[in-house]
């Protein structure tokens, strides 16, 4: 005699998903956002898995979804050992691994070492250098290098003299101070200590199809380029960007810098070789960095420099950068669009950056 038995699916339970299902396009994407609104089981393997599961995608027609892990507990199936389905995810788990080293780097006195914070966090030391740039945009030492410098501003602002500055910085000499602090801070230590008074921007205003510009340059190289439609807007522009700086009208030589940046606006195929004073977090720089490598005519999304810069998820952060470049054409913000290709906004304006975008189309072409 055959028996028969019927298996009754779990409440909430929704078996063998078609090929246009959108839950199972996420599934077949490995969607991590989708991970805590669905579940699945897999027949033939006998284990139940978030969405986002790393292993190999198995045949709709052994699976089932479910919209709750109870629902997919309740089918008797083990946990996936892979995406670990009853826990947090590995990306929750990284991105606690990694806050808690940056609690560690805050805490320390002196910058830790890699081998020191990897075995903190239980990871080793190639996994956790990893994870760590991925969740935060910067390696460990990067991020170390940018609390320090926190500190150290931190400390100037409240009135604390240079020497402890030093010590409560964790430098154990002057010279590496001075060495790092210039770089860290835009200006020596003290002129910061007396909120950038005395440091001497000179700048010059010249005019372009796309307006009037403002070119301003320290001692280290050019600190700002502005576009507008009134001169003494961007003057005013300047002057908020550097209150207490001695702000020089140039003379004929600096003149001729502003020319060239001028035909750089006018024709970006001859290039603009200039040295810069970039002013920014670490994480700014680094998405500045990843702009200037975009090549003339070439249009970026957002998303693709997260990629690039090694921190995916961090994409709104990638736009809050692109907005405050203050270093227009040179640091080429407006190359950077929308995943659908928008141009979406730009400091000064949408219609510079479609005129930017389409002029270096028309040369690159």
């Amino acid at each position: 005699m055959t028996i028969f038995m019927t298996i009754k699916p779990a409440i909430g339970a929704i078996p063998c998903p078609t090929a246009d299902d959108p839950r199972w396009a996420r599934i077949v994407a490995r969607d991590k956002s989708a991970d805590g609104q669905l579940w699945y089981c897999v027949s033939t393997t006998g284990v139940y898995c978030r969405p986002s599961c790393p292993s190999r995608t198995a045949n709709p027609k052994n699976v089932t979804l479910h919209d709750t892990l109870e629902s997919a507990r309740a089918t008797g199936f083990r946990a996936c050992k892979r995406c670990n389905p009853d826990g947090l995810s590995s990306e929750a788990e990284n991105a606690t691994l990694v806050a808690r080293a940056c609690r560690i780097i805050e805490e320390s006195e002196e910058e830790p070492s890699l081998e020191t914070l990897s075995e903190a966090v239980g990871r080793s030391p190639s996994y956790f250098h990893r994870i760590f740039k991925a969740t935060t945009g910067l390696t460990p030492k990067d991020y170390a290098a940018a609390d320090r410098a926190r500190k150290v501003r931190d400390g100037l602002c409240a009135g604390s003299s240079v020497t402890e500055a030093i010590y409560d910085t964790g430098f154990n000499s002057s010279g590496r101070f001075y060495e790092k602090s210039t770089g860290m801070l835009g200006m020596t230590p003290t002129q910061f200590r007396a909120g950038g008074a005395n440091e001497e921007i000179k700048f010059a205003i010249g005019q372009t199809s796309l307006g009037a510009i403002l070119v301003a340059s320290s001692k280290k190289g050019v600190a700002s380029i502005l576009l507008g439609d009134n001169p003494d807007d961007l003057l005013r522009d300047l002057q908020d960007r550097f209150p207490k700086a001695s702000l020089i009208g140039a003379d004929r030589a600096y003149e001729a810098l502003i020319s060239r940046v001028v035909g750089f606006v006018e024709n970006p195929g001859v290039g603009l070789d200039l040295p810069l004073d970039v002013r920014g977090t670490a994480f700014q720089r680094r998405v500045w960095k990843a702009l200037q490598e975009i090549p003339v005519g070439a249009r970026v999304s957002y998303a693709e420099i997260a990629r690039r810069i090694g921190s995916p998820n961090s994409v709104r952060a990638v736009a809050g950068a692109c907005a405050a470049n203050n270093l227009a054409v040179a640091v080429p913000c407006h190359r950077v669009v929308r995943s659908d290709g928008a141009l979406s906004g730009y400091a000064w304006g949408v219609d510079r950056k479609r005129t930017l975008l389409d002029r270096e189309a028309a040369q690159a072409a």
